[in-house]
């Protein structure tokens, strides 16, 4: 089974951070998966080998230096992000497979929203829409945005961290880095899509299908 809970809104980052890691290290083999719904105070995160130099303008965003995989992201107020803390091994799953897992959930739950073009981008995890923009000749061209980010850590065969998916924010401090290390990399959320749906809808929706999507895992390994 998979708990869900819904964290205080807006929360700090590094509180979260800790918790998750305090959890995964105590837990033990019959310790339920759980996952964590949450909207973060506005904060700059550097994966473990994230450079520096990707943060171009922090401004008066605070920077913490993370111990999930990927480079720098941005999370803030509209941002849904759903920590998975999950028994890997139990569910029978390899790491490969577990960011497929996390990738495919948020496409189809894009593509039944009407977003048929959600992707993944060859070399870059997390997950894309084509957005238009205007090229050097004056025409629309398609280009790549990204809508949601995908990083984690496994410790003991156990994941934590997760994949933060922009519901309807304000994207302008993804102007003050190069997202998850790319330059010039656009991002796009679900609202100027045209998907219009509070964060409460989206959190329990995608946490309703990430369950899914484990417990059939976990089904195929004790079958």
């Amino acid at each position: 089974m998979v708990t869900v809970k819904w964290l205080p809104r807006p929360v700090p980052y590094t509180p979260v951070w800790q918790a998750m890691q305090q959890f995964t290290e105590t837990r033990s083999a019959d310790t339920a998966d759980e996952i964590w719904l949450v909207e973060h105070e506005a904060v700059y995160t550097l994966g473990q080998a994230g450079k520096p130099e990707h943060i171009l303008n922090s401004g008066a965003i605070p920077i913490v230096h993370s111990n999930r995989g990927g480079q720098v992201t941005y999370h803030g107020p509209g941002q849904l992000v759903a920590y998975c803390l999950v028994d890997l091994r139990r569910a029978g799953l390899y790491v490969k497979e577990y960011v497929a897992a996390l990738e495919d959930t948020v496409i189809e739950m894009l593509h039944d929203h009407g977003l048929e073009g959600a992707t993944r981008k060859p070399g870059a995890p997390g997950v894309y829409l084509p957005v238009g923009t205007l090229g050097a000749s004056g025409r629309f061209e398609p280009e790549l945005a990204k809508i949601a980010a995908l990083g984690i850590k496994v410790r003991n065969g156990c994941a934590y961290h997760g994949i933060a998916l922009n519901v309807d924010m304000d994207l302008t401090p993804f102007e003050g880095i190069n997202p998850c290390g790319y330059e010039g990399l656009q991002t796009t959320d679900m609202a100027r899509q045209g998907v219009k749906l509070s964060l409460e809808q989206a959190g329990e929706e995608l946490a309703q299908r990430l369950m899914t999507r484990f417990e059939s895992a976990a089904s195929r390994q004790h079958a």
